[in-house]
């Protein structure tokens, strides 16, 4: 009332003054509202679509976990979560509106923070085409070109290949032709660098990316589905899928608008603080030091400082951090200044920008610092990580984390320096006093790197800028160089040593004089990066000569010294002393090279050909100069069968729309479970507890041994031959068996949690475990071998040997293991339904056998178990048997808690649990003729089989089977498969037939060292004759025109010139010390076993077909030869070949309530199997549908399948058909022939291998699918390459495998492959006895791998020859190597003292 007579007594004006202020009132809180509801969001674009959120998410979500689960964009994978795979790649695109240009370039979303991408735009492989609005070119073509088979790392693969094609054409170079991208063949192979692939062995990848580009030779390009080989190529460009420029807009224009106007986005002058989840972005560093005071952070509070995140794939998060601050915003971090000085660049500077700046610039020379420090830069991690990853953040982690940084060494030695914010001060320091500082603390601040200037003097480097430090010089000129030896050349990996080297030499009269060196060696085995002092003091002021760097070298030697506990410590030693001599030896009197011989290609005669050639030779080249050839014959007598055609789903897979388990959406009230797994090989589990965090907080339970139901079996894993718990009970019996199962509400959260757990342990009054195969044999710990598993001896061995000339006893062979690395881990999705039943979807090669033991663990029929696999990401026999634990521990859980579980192994859990391939060790003794005939061969052989039976006890028949490749005349063995506490070691592609092939080359080789004469002589003299190979291959050798070997052996040297290689190859090894090629045949002889397999085909009333079989699709074209058998059954209806219903046909994913007895996929035969029951299934249609057919013909001019099925299911025919094909004894097994030549080249100095060239000859029968076929043999020589060069899948001395990722287990990648990869696919005719006359081609070209292992012994044997190696005990032939043939492998074969020997030899003979 007062209020009112108040407002009747002002006047009107006052009225209005009130109103306004009210009204400005409401306004202002309105604004203020607003403001705060502002600082709480995000908005940004993913393939076009706006995503605001208003409900913060927790800081630490991925931008892959925001993808996978919150958007219907399944296309980015997790296939390591660190970075190292690819698998997550997308296209982050930033718009600046004052310049208003977008940047764009890849990220890998699994580290790439959500909260930092406010106002971005993402790409994934779906927004660039998909199969509703029309695939993009780059998805075609990977279909076209047969370059996606698993699939899983394929739109990875797509967005890597986009943005380099997208950023070309970006630039100002002229316009490419018509349906080309202005892409050059060099970036397009090095486009996917940072990508792995574990099926298809690159080739088609490359392929694919170098069809784009546009100076590519269209008729360089491999087999694809848009011209046939030998076609007109002028003609060929236009069947390419069309590619126009600029077709894809990767920023939306509402995105645009919305930064322009700053609604929705803070500014750029704005502090970004997302309070509610405490995510700040601060924009200066005054404002970054007050975030860092206690009192705003509070006591005990954790504060995680990011630029990129990409140091989270190598330092994982095992709890969450309270406070994240992206220091993107600060201006002084993010800028670029150049002086006369040098270059100042921010610490929030990406390594891809620094990279650009250093290389920008009128003055930036050919060979100069900058020039040299970026093309370092650019063989370090990945493409999709440089563009994220700080300059600064990587100097921190050097600095805190003794992190093995490239980056610090090489700028070490160029004399930076570094501008740090500590507490309330600004300190300039050199970059060596900020590397001996104590650990940075989270106050510390890097601001900035400074690089100096360096004058190099009067420009004396030649015109490609590559011979600076050669040539000769008449005044003081600056040497720079830059060295790091790593298992992959392209980067992605680690350096077992880097070092750069900074120098100004003068040359007096024939002399050269050291002035002021610089010398910094990192990654080695210490701390940090560091100066040697020492030698630089030695060096400066003298002259060069012999005995000056062989004291200098002794020096680096004694300085470069890993710590306790770094692997490879000698070879790392020897790397430094190599780096020197090369970075010194052209200057050394003595030892100077001509110019001439400086400027020959590498390909040629180089006498100076050394560690540094290893180094530069890919920067040198324009590119990585892989090239490939196929040659096959296509036959139309079973069309479509033989046809050539796309994977069937090749396209959905490249965009990205193909569903694997993990992408099938969570149901509701899904929870997610890890598990923990022991440490301890063999101890009494007293207890688990968990660390307090804020992780193990969130565990919901813990499933474990006690929650398996009453009438339930602690089950995880069956075979035929025993099973294996799903839990420990008590006792662990391996290190790495799981204990229990974390259940929490996301994936993140249960790793998190389990990572957590603390077990207490208790070994009292246990016996010790059983960690080697001796151990074994000493406890008489054995598996049983079956009696129809059992091989026999061929011959008589003690007769055998009295007949050889030559002995060699009781030689020993050591071989490791191999894991899978399948890109998609074992992932599984369990679903309680009504009536105590249970659907699971499973990664799985083997569902029914999932059935079987999630039934026999929760106690229930096999009825009320569902297991349902449509397609897996990989498989290799690793996701048979080791895949059912996982399924059935969500199973458990799910069954207790009644709610849906799922789980997806992070890397580091499956690479512990997975097992792998057997581990052995070999004892071998053989008797030879001195013409090199073998008269007799004795293994014995211990294999580790690990705690259960899995598969292992067929290992022995697979070994012999593989080893009778050879005529041995009599042959005998003793095959143990030893029961350790090892992790169970289970069917990887080839089991045993691998192992047992590096075993009889070895044996060959040995017995050519003996004679000394060329092994290749020794392999041809014992080859089987027919007769010999039908004593040996009892009942399966087939007819003697099927024998093709001796016939593919030669044809292979002839079509690959093999002998004119060779002569070659002694030329070129004759005049380089410190590189040398060699070069190796070897054959192989593989045995295959078929089995029963299932098929159900159906015609539904449009006359489309859907197909049921046994098999699953792991990527190897299962789905795709059965879809071309099903056409080619049914075309009998129509007697002239007429019909053609291939693209009709659809292939239905596995369910074991649907088809039974579906069986094992592996062995390479299941495709013929289920292609063998589909044409059963097909043949009973056809006769079912025959008489109606030629009733109908009678009474319709034209009569089409459609009115066929039409009229038959109006009068009732039966259109479903089943079979089971059982082969008949005859054809149950059978061999498989082929060959490869390998050429390599070694170097020396760092013991890298190249491999130059690779030829193969296959005998595929009549390939169901020639481009299927040929990726399987492609892809399977690579993965083999891998086991026989690269990959180390070691364990600790409880026996606990610690390599544990990406970081720190290597499969072979684009830059490792052969430069030269040719492969044949022989038709061998007709074999009544094979399915249409086909042979399997899955498992036998990986054992062809192991002539890239030879081609490199007969390398290091060239080597021994010349560097001082030829002792009387014939050390130069004889001498065994390890598999894998890493390079500390063969550099230790070459001698790790061969430098200072060299050395030591030329003053010796002056």
């Amino acid at each position: 009332m007062v209020y009112q007579l108040f407002y009747r007594r002002l006047g009107i004006v006052h009225r209005l003054l009130l109103l306004s202020f009210i009204l400005f009132l409401l306004l202002f809180t309105e604004r203020e509202r607003e403001r705060e509801r502002e600082q709480n969001q995000m908005v940004f674009a993913v393939n076009g679509q706006r995503f605001e959120l208003s409900t913060v998410l927790d800081p630490s979500t991925s931008l892959l976990d925001f993808l996978r689960t919150r958007t219907r964009f399944k296309g980015p994978k997790l296939g390591c979560g660190e970075g190292g795979c690819g698998a997550c790649v997308v296209l982050l695109s930033k718009y600046d509106p004052i310049t208003e240009q977008v940047e764009d370039h890849t990220v890998n979303s699994c580290l790439t923070l959500l909260h930092s991408i406010n106002g971005c735009s993402i790409t994934t492989s779906e927004g660039l085409g998909n199969s509703k609005d029309g695939f993009h070119p780059i998805h075609q073509r990977f279909s076209g070109f047969h370059a996606s088979q698993c699939g899983f790392c394929t739109p990875g693969m797509c967005m890597s290949l986009f943005s380099a094609i997208f950023n070309a054409d970006k630039t100002g170079r002229p316009d490419p032709p018509h349906g080309f991208s202005k892409l050059t063949v060099s970036e397009a192979e090095k486009a996917i660098a940072g990508n792995l692939c574990r099926c298809t062995g690159y080739r088609p990848i490359v392929d694919v990316c170098k069809s784009f580009a546009s100076d590519v030779e269209i008729e360089d390009l491999g087999l694809n589905s848009f011209w046939r080989k030998g076609e007109n190529a002028n003609g060929n460009v236009d069947k390419l899928p069309s590619y126009r420029r600029n077709e894809i807009h990767t920023f939306p224009d509402f995105l645009k608008n919305e930064i322009k106007s700053s609604t929705c986005l803070m500014s750029e002058t704005e502090n970004e603080c997302l309070t509610e989840c405490h995510w700040h972005s601060p924009i200066s560093v005054e404002e970054l030091q007050n975030l860092l005071e206690p009192k705003e952070l509070g006591i005990g509070k954790r504060v995680k400082l990011v630029v990129g995140n990409t140091g989270a794939g190598i330092y994982k998060e095992l709890d969450h951090y309270d406070t994240y601050i992206d220091l993107r915003r600060i201006p002084e971090l993010s800028a670029i200044k150049r002086d006369s000085k040098g270059i100042e660049i921010g610490a929030a500077v990406t390594i891809s920008k620094a990279i650009e700046a250093l290389m920008e610039g009128k003055e930036i020379l050919p060979g100069s610092v900058f020039m040299k420090i970026a093309n370092h830069m650019d063989k370090i991690a990945s493409v999709s990580i440089r563009n994220t990853a700080s300059l600064g953040g990587n100097l921190i982690m050097a600095q805190r984390n003794q992190f093995a940084s490239d980056i610090a060494t090489i700028l070490l030695a160029a004399g930076t320096s570094v501008n740090i914010h500590t507490g309330s001060e600004r300190i300039l320091l050199t970059l060596e006093e900020f590397l001996n500082r104590p650990p940075c603390d989270s106050k510390t601040i890097l601001l900035s790197i400074h690089i100096p200037s360096w004058n190099p003097g009067r420009n004396t480097c030649s015109e490609n800028g590559n011979s600076i430090k050669y040539m000769p010089m008449k005044e003081t000129q600056l040497l720079f160089e830059t060295y790091r030896a790593a298992p992959r050349p392209l980067g992605n990996a680690v350096a077992y040593l880097n070092c750069a080297f900074l120098a100004y030499v003068s040359r007096t009269s024939d002399e050269f004089v050291v002035v002021s060196p610089q010398l910094a060696f990192g990654a080695y085995g210490t701390n940090h990066a560091i100066r040697a002092r020492k030698v630089e003091r030695f060096l400066a002021g003298k002259s060069l000569t012999v005995p000056v760097l062989l004291e200098a070298i002794r020096l680096v030697r004694a300085m470069v010294v890993p710590k306790e506990g770094t692997s490879s410590p000698a070879y790392r030693s020897s790397l430094a002393v190599g780096f020197l001599f090369d970075f010194l030896r052209p200057l050394v009197k003595g030892l100077m090279v001509p110019i001439k011989d400086l400027q020959m290609k590498i390909s040629d005669c180089d006498a100076n050909g050394g560690a540094n050639g290893y180094f530069n030779t890919l920067e040198n080249k324009s590119s990585l100069g892989l090239s490939a050839k196929q040659v096959l014959e296509v036959h139309g007598e079973y069309f479509p069968v033989g046809k050539p055609t796309e994977k069937a789903g090749a396209e959905i897979q490249a965009s990205g729309e193909a569903v694997y388990v993990d992408d099938m959406p969570s149901p509701q009230d899904c929870l997610h479970g890890a598990f923990i797994c022991s440490t301890k090989p063999l101890a009494r589990v007293k207890g688990i507890e968990f660390n307090s965090t804020s992780a193990s907080k969130r565990i919901m339970t813990v499933v474990s041994v006690k929650d398996i139901p009453r009438g339930g079996k602690n089950i995880g894993s069956l075979s035929i031959f025993g099973r294996e718990p799903l839990f420990a009970d008590d006792v662990t019996q391996f290190a790495g068996q799981p204990l229990g199962f974390v259940i929490a509400e996301t994936q993140k959260y249960a790793n998190m949690a389990a990572n957590q757990a603390v077990v207490d342990y208790d070994m009292e009054n246990l016996e010790p475990p059983i960690l080697t195969v001796e151990e074994a044999v000493e406890r008489s710990s054995f598996f049983e071998v079956p009696s129809f598993l059992s091989p026999t001896p061929i011959g008589d061995f003690s007769k055998g040997m009295a007949e050889a000339d030559h002995k060699i006893l009781s030689s020993k062979i050591e071989l490791g293991s191999q894991y899978y690395f399948y890109m998609e881990t074992q992932t599984a999705l369990a679903i309680p339904d009504e009536d105590n039943c249970m659907v699971v979807y499973s990664s799985c090669q083997c569902p029914e056998n999932a059935q079987q033991v999630i039934a026999e663990c929760l106690g229930i029929p096999h009825h009320n178990v569902r297991v349902i696999t449509r397609r897996v990401g990989g498989g290799f026999g690793g996701k048979a048997l080791r895949a059912l634990p996982v399924a059935t521990a969500c199973a458990l859980a799910a069954y207790k808690l009644q709610r849906p579980v799922r789980i997806y192994l992070d890397r580091k859990t499956d690479m512990i649990m997975a097992g792998g391939r057997h581990p052995m060790k070999i004892n071998y003794t053989v008797g030879f003729k001195s013409d090199g005939k073998i008269t007799a061969l004795h293994t014995d052989i211990l294999i580790n089989a690990g705690i259960s039976e899995d598969i292992s006890p067929i290992m022995p028949s697979n070994m012999v089977g593989a080893l009778k490749r050879y005529n041995w005349g009599a042959f005998s063995f003793d095959i143990k498969v030893c029961k350790t506490n090892h992790s169970s070691k289970s069917a990887m592609r080839g089991p045993g037939e691998v192992q047992a092939s590096f075993i009889a080359e070895a044996v060959i080789e040995h017995v050519a060292s003996a004679l000394s004469v060329e092994a290749d002589f020794i392999r041809k003299k014992n080859l089987h004759t027919f007769e010999s190979l039908n004593l040996f291959y009892e009942g399966i050798a087939g007819e003697p025109v099927e024998y093709t070997l001796p016939s593919v052996f030669d044809k292979l040297a002839a079509s690959s010139s093999f002998h004119h290689r060779t002569e070659m190859i002694k030329q070129f090894n004759g005049c380089n010390k410190w590189k040398k090629r060699g070069i190796s045949r070897v054959p192989i002889v593989h045995e295959v076993r078929l089995r029963p397999t299932p098929g159900r085909v159906s015609i539904l009333n449009d006359g489309s077909i859907v197909v049921e079989v046994g098999g699953i699709e792991l990527g190897q074209g299962l789905w795709t030869k059965v879809k071309q058998m099903t056409a080619f059954a049914l075309n009998r209806l129509w007697s002239d070949g007429s019909l053609d219903v291939l693209e009709r046909v659809r292939v239905l994913q596995a369910d074991t309530l649907s088809m039974v007895q579906g069986g094992f996929t592996a062995g390479s035969t299941t495709s013929e199997a289920s292609c063998a029951a589909v044409q059963l299934a097909c043949n009973v249609l056809v006769e079912r549908l025959m008489p109606l057919k030629e009733s109908l013909q009678q009474q319709m001019e034209v009569l089409s399948w459609d009115a066929l099925i039409f009229q038959a299911n109006l009068q009732s025919v039966n259109l479903s058909s089943s079979a089971l094909w059982i082969p008949d004894y005859s054809s149950m097994q059978y061999l498989n022939y082929g060959a490869a030549i390998s050429e390599v080249e070694i170097d020396l100095i760092t013991g890298a291998t190249t491999i130059l060239r690779t030829d193969i000859t296959y005998d595929c029968g009549q390939s169901l699918n020639p481009a299927v076929d040929l990726g399987q043999v492609e892809g399977a020589f690579v993965q083999g390459l891998g086991f026989f060069m690269l990959e180390q899948y070691e364990t600790n001395s409880d026996g606990l495998v610690v390599s544990e990722g990406t970081w720190t287990y290597k499969i072979p990648t684009v830059d490792t492959i052969p430069k030269q990869f040719n492969v044949e696919l022989l038709n061998s005719g007709h074999h009544k006895k094979r399915i249409l006359s086909s042979k399997a081609s899955g498992e036998p070209p990986l054992l062809l791998a192991v002539s890239v292992h030879c081609a490199t012994r007969e390398a290091i044997r060239e080597a021994r020859k010349e560097h001082f190696c030829n002792g009387s005990d014939g050390s130069t032939w004889a001498f065994q190597m390890k598999v894998p043939a890493t390079m500390p492998v063969v550099k230790e074969l070459c001698r790790l003292d061969n430098v200072e020997r060299y050395l030591e030899n030329m003053l010796s003979h002056r």
